[in-house]
């Protein structure tokens, strides 16, 4: 039997989405191999990853054809023009949220991936957070009844904005709408499909901030309320999920461990990784025939992994890609959307029609 080569994965960035995001998980996933970082200066990629190579620019990457898939990890007003030089060259591309930062340039991307015959796909990682997976399921398993509201968080407690990195004052990096709503938006769209309307408040929050640091969408659906919010001045987070049902009602507290264990330096092979503490556990809380019953709900163990083992066998022709570019379309058009309630104080219609054509 023919030995299956490892998908070779060059990373363009080694920012905090090119180190712990990216590098460190491409570099955990069989079948792949983290071949090439780029990193214009500086040595901290060398020595993160001393078995990888270092390329001081794109185009000395590109120069390598045994690179299929580039991972575009740089700051958001880059995304349109590396992924596309990315197709360009002929490779496979995954792109960090935000997809792009226009419907436009998302169906420019999707349109010279379908040109090229090349795979695309955004990094939505936080589909395989482990309370993500908990709340999927049970609403897979019906045990809150018909749902009748739904609360996502993702709240930080970061009072100053850091003017010297990118995200606080690139205004065209899109602020906390695109960074963590990019996130809020796209497992909502997993969990509900399209929304009716949209309403948003998009705001600025904090002294001396100059990009929206705080916000809250509101989806509607038939008998549904989705309510998504970011904040940066959560010094007592709000929970994580609160779901309302006409059975019960499911409240979870914190984030899922992963991003903060990357962080730290971790690896994927150690004893438990992504599983929660049962202090952080949610709680389900049901009706039964009149008494109220609390029940604690485990966790599932997350694993960013599954992102990239999906994008592996999706390129092997061995199972069809889970995040696609048309719903990384359908994400970028509700936060546009958003802007739009946002500026005009209103609820605006959610219109998918436009969207682009699913390609073999």
């Amino acid at each position: 039997m023919t030995e299956v080569k490892a998908i070779r994965v060059g990373v363009i960035g080694f920012g905090n989405a090119g180190r712990n995001f990216h590098s460190a998980v491409v570099d955990a996933v069989p079948g792949m191999e983290l071949a090439t970082i780029v990193q214009r200066s500086g040595d901290a990629a060398a020595q993160a990853f001393p078995h990888v190579k270092i390329s001081r620019s794109v185009e000395e990457m590109l120069r390598d054809e045994t690179i299929r898939l580039v991972v575009v990890a740089t700051p958001n007003n880059s995304h349109l023009s590396l992924a596309a030089q990315a197709l360009e060259a002929d490779r496979d591309v995954v792109i960090d949220k935000p997809f792009a930062l226009t419907t436009a340039d998302a169906a420019k991307l999707i349109e010279l991936a379908h040109r090229k015959k090349r795979l695309i796909s955004a990094y939505q990682n936080r589909r395989w957070d482990g309370d993500f997976l908990t709340v999927k399921k049970l609403l897979d398993d019906g045990k809150l009844g018909r749902l009748v509201s739904f609360e996502s968080h993702m709240d930080r407690w970061r009072p100053r904005p850091s003017l010297g990195v990118w995200r606080d004052k690139d205004l065209t990096a899109g602020g906390a709408l695109y960074d963590l709503g990019s996130h809020l938006v796209d497992q909502a769209l997993v969990l509900f499909g399209t929304p009716e309307a949209i309403f948003a408040d998009i705001r600025i929050d904090r002294d001396n901030a100059i990009i929206n640091d705080a916000f809250d969408l509101r989806l509607y659906y038939p008998r549904l309320t989705v309510l998504l919010r970011t904040t940066c001045l959560a010094c007592s987070p709000a929970q994580r999920f609160v779901i309302y049902g006409t059975q019960g009602s499911y409240m979870k507290f914190g984030l899922d461990p992963q991003e903060d264990a990357l962080k730290r330096g971790e690896k994927f092979s150690q004893p438990h990784w992504g599983e929660e503490t049962e202090a952080a556990w949610g709680e389900l809380t049901a009706d039964d025939h009149g008494n109220i019953v609390h029940s604690p709900v485990q966790t599932l163990p997350g694993d960013y992994r599954c992102y990239y083992s999906n994008v592996r066998d999706a390129l092997l022709e061995k199972a069809p890609l889970a995040v696609t570019a048309r719903q990384a379309w359908r994400t970028i058009r509700v936060l546009e959307l958003a802007q739009e309630s946002s500026e005009k104080r209103m609820a605006v219609p959610c219109d998918f029609s436009d969207q682009p054509l699913e390609r073999p």
